[in-house]
């Protein structure tokens, strides 16, 4: 009591009195009174809530209808409040004038002291006495003119830890002392919030300081990662960034960063932010993020991986036939790292042509069911991206155990196939094998091998006679050509901010490329058959035939633009696990994916469920357990697809954006959208977009266009003809 008083007596020698007369309530009032309110007149001083986040001082101007009133804000703003939005009429004003509101805000600003608070709750809680705003300043101030009444009500309304209110009515409020222990807590929690709250500054300042800092000197990635306070914030802005947040709460603490910071609450601005401290690369892969796939192998598969490799015993071994005498072509492009099919071929002697597809044998290491497998059937595919390489089987096991390697005896899963004169299949075997590769090449190096016709790679100019044999059995099968451009992109420091980009354009009708893909078709046909012949459940793939002619699209050019076309009205695929169905894009009776069984885990199916058969045992899967397989490695290769597509279109944009304003470039019209809007695919980076092209121009034609603007980002690029 005598610290209050003493706080008093202080403030009392140099408080400043607002110049209006006083009504003192009585103490001796019973609590219904105390809560009895005034009623509103003109000059009354007031405060008013005006939405959910601002309190304003205002004076009543004049009714508004039978409740309202007008009222002259702390603003100089004129509005209309309803009886429920005042909170406080200031005692003992008559007469206010609205242009005094400031200074009176300002008086009341100086006259406040929160530690006067807690001296008079220590007085109250002594004699468990509830008191009003009037009553508190006639306590902490030694009267109650409205100034001081004014302050009172300020400090009970915004404090949180000494008061509560008892009983409220209208703008009225009796308030009671919180109890000891009460206080104590909130004290508490007061005090851990204010630490919450210097932590949380003294992050914003990171970031801006990291924010400011050349590229080169930003803090690493690890370092927003050390303390687990900071890694939190930064989670939720990344989720926030991707639109992931988990929580509200984490939603929440990302809105406030950004508040904060000073930007927009949006999923752009969070992106940028971390991209600006240097946490995002600048060409981070959002999509990635987003889809949240596994690219890394835990520590348990690796060590799983690794004993495969030391330890695993070739169960096949007795049975393999000894290939290795044949001269063994793998045809890849020229960074693949995974190697998994190979070919050969020679004429036999009554002219026809033999050939045979050797496929690399993951399941000579890898059981159904085992740890490994299960890890693969979860990712369901490879990724390969631009900027990486994310394999299906720990980097290890796939490209130095189950891969095929040059020069090296491998084990194989070989398809020979003896085709007749018409390319049919006459004869075929499926065999466990060894073989021993002898060139590893590119496409574009095969191809050169084939121009120049050399007479010791005459097996390869045979495999090149049977691919053209083949495709043209396929045709008279009612195959469709769909051969189109195909886009590979290699991004060397995808880190950096403006990476190396090698960009690869590839026809599928050229030579080498023909020949791969008519071999693999070849395989998948085998295959087929060998399982039908045998009653095998296999990963049956087919595709209905289009019920339109596709001899109408024969006005178009071949190549790109038909295929596009043709491309349109393709019917979806569809699986059988008990027998094959007809494959009528590709001509086939039957069909089974069989050459990737490194990076495709329905492939690995096909081979587990052959190679029991090979060796007398029962299937691992039955039909309907396929179905159920391939219905979740199906769907997760679909999104894997959608990535690679959406990535390889990111970076081809980024290269378009990096180029000369004037830089030309050919394109092909596909086909037009609306008007004069038409599909174009830019011939020399293999990506389409859409642009006006001018009257006269027809679906095949090519144009001349430029690049008026590139966004990778937002997926966006804007052609402009060249008339």
């Amino acid at each position: 009591m005598e610290e209050l008083e003493a706080v008093r007596k202080r403030r009392s020698s140099r408080s400043v009195r607002a110049n209006v007369k006083v009504k003192l309530t009585s103490t001796g009032e019973l609590l219904e009174d105390k809560l009895a309110n005034q009623e509103l007149q003109a000059g009354f001083l007031l405060e008013f809530k005006k939405d959910a986040d601002r309190v304003l001082l205002a004076v009543a101007h004049r009714p508004d209808g039978k409740k309202n009133w007008m009222v002259f804000d702390q603003n100089g703003a004129t509005s209309s409040i309803k009886p429920q939005q005042i909170t406080y009429i200031v005692p003992g004003v008559e007469k206010f004038n609205h242009t005094e509101i400031t200074d009176f805000m300002q008086r009341a600003q100086d006259n406040l002291d929160p530690a006067l608070l807690e001296f008079a709750w220590i007085e109250l809680l002594e004699k468990n006495k509830p008191v009003t705003p009037e009553e508190l300043a006639e306590m902490i101030f030694g009267c109650s003119d409205p100034l001081e009444s004014y302050c009172s009500h300020i400090l009970l309304s915004k404090d949180e830890i000494y008061f509560t209110v008892l009983e409220s009515k209208g703008c009225r409020s009796i308030y009671g002392p919180r109890p000891n222990e009460q206080v104590e807590e909130l004290l508490r929690r007061k005090l851990v919030k204010e630490a919450e709250e210097k932590k949380f500054q003294e992050f914003v300042q990171l970031l801006k300081s990291a924010k400011e800092m050349p590229s080169h000197a930003k803090p690493p990635k690890s370092s927003w990662l050390a303390e687990d306070s900071i890694q939190d914030r930064i989670d939720s802005l990344e989720a926030y960034a991707i639109d992931a947040w988990v929580t509200s709460d984490q939603k929440k603490a990302a809105g406030a960063i950004l508040k904060a910071m000073g930007l927009q609450k949006t999923a752009a601005s969070a992106l940028n932010l971390l991209i600006d401290i240097g946490y995002f690369p600048v060409h981070v892969n959002l999509e990635l993020l987003k889809l949240n796939l596994r690219t890394h192998h835990s520590e348990e598969i690796v060590e799983a991986a690794e004993i495969l490799l030391s330890e695993s015993h070739d169960l096949d071994e007795v049975s393999r036939i000894d290939l290795t005498h044949l001269k063994v072509y793998a045809i890849d492009v020229d960074e693949a790292d995974e190697l998994d099919d190979a070919l050969s071929a020679s004429r036999l002697q009554d002219g026809r042509i033999k050939v045979w597809i050797h496929v690399a044998d993951p399941a000579r290491f890898v059981k159904p069911g085992s740890k490994v497998d299960r890890e693969a059937r979860k990712r369901g595919t490879s990724i390969f991206l631009p900027t990486a390489t994310y394999p299906m089987f720990p980097e290890r096991l796939a490209m130095e155990g189950m891969s095929l390697r040059q020069g090296e005896i491998c084990n194989a899963v070989t398809v020979s196939v003896v085709l007749r004169s018409d390319g049919s299949i006459a004869e075929y075997s499926v065999d466990n094998s060894f073989i021993k590769p002898t060139y590893m090449l590119t496409y574009e190096s095969a191809t050169e091998l084939l121009h120049l016709n050399l007479e010791e790679e005459a097996e390869l100019k045979i495999l090149s006679e049977a691919a053209v044999l083949r495709s043209q059995w396929r045709r008279g099968q009612g195959a469709v050509d769909t051969a189109t451009l195909e886009t590979r992109v290699k991004v060397v420091n995808p880190e950096d901010p403006e990476p190396l980009i090698n960009l690869y354009v590839e026809n599928q009708a050229e030579p080498a490329m023909r020949l791969v893909s008519e071999m693999m078709v070849l395989c998948g046909e085998a295959v087929a058959t060998f399982g039908s012949q045998h009653n095998i459940p296999l990963p049956y793939r087919g595709q209905p035939q289009s019920n339109i002619d596709v001899s109408a699209f024969g006005h178009l050019p071949e190549g790109p633009v038909r295929s596009s076309a043709i491309v349109k009205v393709m019917r979806a695929a569809e699986m059988n696990f008990r027998s094959p169905v007809r494959h009528g894009v590709l001509g086939l009776p039957g069909y089974v994916q069989f050459t990737s069984p490194i990076r495709r885990y329905m492939d690995l199916t096909a081979h587990y469920q052959i190679k029991a058969f090979l060796r007398g045992e029962d299937f691992p899967f039955s039909a309907g357990e396929l179905e159920g397989i391939a219905s979740t490695v199906n769907m997760q290769s679909r999104v894997v697809r959608r990535l690679c597509n959406s990535s390889l279109r990111y970076w081809v944009i980024e290269l378009l954006r990096r180029q000369r304003k004037d830089k030309r470039y050919t394109a092909l019209i596909l086909r037009f959208i609306k008007d004069r809007i038409a599909a174009l695919l830019l011939v020399e980076v293999g990506v389409q977009a859409s642009g006006w092209v001018s009257e006269g121009k027809q679906v095949g034609d090519e144009v001349q266009v430029r690049v008026e603007e590139a966004h990778p980002r937002e997926d966006v690029i804007l052609l402009k003809e060249v008339v």
